[in-house]
């Protein structure tokens, strides 16, 4: 299949959830069309687009992430979750609001691009570029675990009682009352951290190849791993920030999507970034159907989703019938 008609079939099965996603919930809007036409309007540019918005982009920023990290490591098993890019952000996000005092959206937004740099980089430090499956996944479990430790304890000293309760839900993932002013913060981040990943795609695949391939054929390895690596912590940190943490996507897209670029990590890249889009939006849907009357935060549905496909990846790689 082309890259062009991949995109396209993607873009179009994102159009349809999208759809989806500002006529469905809590109020039926073609019925409060006919009854308050305003009232809808409203609803609809104030509440469900910023939110319908904000899901595309924080999914197409993890997938195209997660299809990045993979190229560039490598390794089938990298996404910004497992490596701790979304325990880094979500810390510095936590002391960015609990300890500096700086609770704006903007702020958590610095905060968190700011923990998912340095999470990456100490990953890279750890592992190394070259690093085994092994080696990566428990460097990348060990800052996960480091990372989830320094903000249950940041949590747990900060100056106001109720922060552990104010911030839990977040953690879990959640699009729900986000508005313009979470937009306005949250997507310059994704999409200038995106379009940096996006700047490395024709490198990834010379470098598939081996870094001294790569370089032969006039691409700077170091500045893409750098690209790669800093668009990752701007795009992830800025979608943390707005959204929490939202696990797997990263992780099931790329390997959903590589078969059909013929295992090429910088054809995969975009598509990536639709099929994420789509599958964040699809899964927001779904947390606004309550289960025992209770909403389902994103995180919880994307976990349900990829945990299982997580485990059938290393059974498959342990040679073990899936």
């Amino acid at each position: 299949m082309s890259l062009r008609r991949l995109c396209l079939i993607l873009g179009g099965v994102l159009a349809v959830v999208a759809a989806a996603s500002l006529l469905v919930g809590d109020v039926p809007i073609i019925d409060l069309f006919k009854r308050d036409p305003a009232l809808a309007h409203m609803l609809i540019v104030e509440l469900r687009l910023p939110r319908l918005v904000l899901a595309a982009a924080a999914g197409g920023a993890l997938g195209l992430c997660g299809a990045a990290l993979q190229g560039l490591l490598r390794n089938p098993l990298a996404s910004p979750d497992i490596l701790g890019t979304s325990a880094g952000a979500a810390l510095g996000a936590v002391v960015a609001a609990y300890f500096l005092g700086l609770s704006g959206t903007l702020a958590m937004a610095g905060g968190g691009i700011a923990g998912a740099l340095i999470a990456l980089v100490l990953l890279l430090a750890l592992a190394g570029r070259g690093a085994s499956s092994a080696t990566l996944i428990l460097a990348g479990v060990a800052i996960s675990a480091l990372g989830g430790a320094m903000m249950n304890l940041a949590l747990a000293l900060a100056p106001s009682p109720f922060a552990f309760y104010d911030i839990m839900f977040w953690l879990l993932g959640s699009f729900a009352d986000r508005n313009l002013g979470h937009l306005s913060v949250g997507l310059p981040a994704m999409l200038a951290g995106s379009l940096l990943v996006l700047s490395a795609a024709r490198g990834l695949d010379a470098l598939a190849l081996g870094e001294d391939v790569a370089a032969t054929l006039g691409h700077d390895v170091r500045a893409m791993h750098w690209r790669i690596v800093g668009g990752s912590a701007i795009a992830v940190g800025g979608a943390v920030a707005v959204a929490g943490i939202i696990g797997f996507v990263g992780l099931i897209v790329p390997h959903l999507v590589r078969p059909l670029v013929r295992n090429r990590p910088g054809p995969a890249l975009l598509p990536s970034a639709i099929a994420g889009a789509a599958l964040l939006v699809a899964a927001d849907i779904v947390t606004r159907f309550p289960l025992n009357g209770k909403t389902l935060p994103i995180g919880v549905v994307t976990a349900l989703l990829g945990a299982p496909f997580f485990l059938w990846l290393i059974l498959s790689r342990r040679g073990v019938p899936s």
